[in-house]
C-alpha cells in the first residue's frame, strides 16, 4: 500500500501518543479515519489537530477490552464510513500490574485484556471490512517487550510483556492464515522501543488512580516497594518525595524518550508503505532486537541486556 489518500482507517487509542499522531498523519495524507479511546478530552484534542486535514476524522468512545463496546464501535464506524476498510491500527494499550506474584489478579487481567484482547476484539470485529477492500493491512502494536519481557533488574513486568508477546505471536500466525484465506489482507506487527507518550499517566487514569499531587500513602505503596526492589532507600522518602518521583516518572517517560510519538507514527506509516510485516520503531528497538537475537541466554542476566526506560508498573 504505497498511498493512504482515499483510504479508510480505524485507529484505536487515538486520544494521545502514537494513536493521535497516526490519526493526524493519515488524515493529512487524505485518509478518512475513525478513532476511539476511553478519554473523550483526548479524542477532542486529536480531532482538533486533524480539523484542517484532507481526510475526515470521526471520534468514538470505546474500551477495546470490552467486546460489547467494540461491537458498538463497529456499528458506529460502519454507519459513518461504510463497510469497507483498508487499514486497522490496533494501537491502544496500557501498562501496570507488573508482578504476577504479588499484584492484584484483577489488575493483571485488565492490562492483558486491553493489550491483547483489545487487538483480538477489534481484529475479529473489523476483519470482514478489511476483506471487503481490494487491499488492506491489519496493523498490530506489540512492543520490544514482545520479544524481551523485562524493563531491567528489580522491575517485574509480566502483564504488559505477556500481552505484547501474545500480540506478536497472533500477528505472525496470521501471516499464513491470511495468505491462505484472504491473500489481499496483509498483517504488520509494530514493536516500538521507548517512545515519548503518556502511557504511564494514561495507565494510572485507566485504573482510576488520582493525579500524583493527590496521591496518598496507600496509592504510593506499589511505587515505594518498586523503588526498594531497585535498591533505593524508599522508606526514607516522604509522601511529597514519592509524589514528586511519580510525577517525574510520568513526565519523564514522555520528555526523555529518544523518539517522540510523531516520529514513531512516521516510522510506522513508512513501514506500511514499504510493505513491511515487522516494524521496529526506534534505534533502541533495533539495538535490543539485535542483542536478544545474538545472545538469548543472556537476555535476563542483570549484567546482560538492558533497555534504558522508565518503570511502567510502579503504581
Amino acid at each position: 500500500m504505497d498511498t493512504f489518500g482515499g483510504k479508510r482507517a480505524v485507529v484505536t487509542g487515538g486520544g494521545s501518543g502514537m494513536g493521535r499522531e497516526l490519526v493526524v498523519q493519515l488524515a493529512e495524507a487524505g485518509c478518512s479515519v475513525a478513532t476511539c479511546d476511553v478519554n473523550a478530552t483526548g479524542l477532542a484534542e486529536t480531532a482538533s489537530r486533524a480539523a484542517h486535514a484532507a481526510g475526515r476524522v470521526t471520534t468514538h468512545i470505546c474500551d477495546v477490552s470490552d467486546r460489547q463496546q467494540v461491537a458498538r464501535l463497529h456499528a458506529e464506524v460502519t454507519a459513518a464510513h461504510g463497510g469497507v476498510l483498508e487499514l486497522l491500527f490496533n494501537n491502544a494499550g496500557i501498562g501496570g500490574a507488573g508482578s504476577f506474584v504479588v499484584d492484584d489478579p484483577e489488575d493483571w487481567e485488565r492490562v492483558f485484556a486491553v493489550d491483547f484482547f483489545g487487538v483480538y476484539n477489534c481484529s475479529r470485529a473489523f476483519l470482514p471490512e478489511l476483506m471487503a477492500a481490494d487491499e488492506s493491512v491489519l496493523v498490530n502494536t506489540s512492543s520490544v517487550n514482545g520479544f524481551w519481557a523485562s524493563l531491567g533488574p528489580g522491575i517485574p513486568h509480566t502483564a504488559y510483556s505477556t500481552a505484547k508477546f501474545a500480540v506478536k505471536g497472533f500477528s505472525e500466525a496470521l501471516i499464513e492464515d491470511l495468505r491462505l484465506n484472504a491473500p489481499h489482507v496483509k498483517v504488520a506487527v509494530v514493536m516500538p522501543g521507548h517512545i515519548g507518550t503518556d502511557i504511564v499517566a494514561n495507565s494510572r487514569r485507566y485504573f482510576g488512580q488520582p493525579e500524583p499531587d493527590a496521591m496518598g500513602e496507600e496509592d504510593l505503596v506499589p511505587m515505594r516497594e518498586s523503588l526498594a526492589r531497585q535498591g533505593v532507600d524508599a522508606e526514607s522518602l516522604s509522601l511529597d518525595d514519592l509524589r514528586g518521583v511519580r510525577k517525574l516518572m510520568e513526565e519523564g517517560f514522555r520528555t526523555t524518550a529518544p523518539l517522540d510519538a510523531a516520529g514513531a507514527a512516521t516510522v510506522i506509516l513508512d513501514g506500511i508503505r514499504a510493505g513491511k510485516w515487522r516494524i521496529l520503531v526506534g534505534d533502541d528497538a533495533v539495538r535490543l532486537d539485535q542483542q536478544v537475537r545474538a545472545n538469548p541466554e543472556a537476555a535476563y542476566d542483570h549484567q546482560g541486556i538492558g533497555l534504558n526506560t522508565i518503570n511502567l508498573t510502579a503504581g
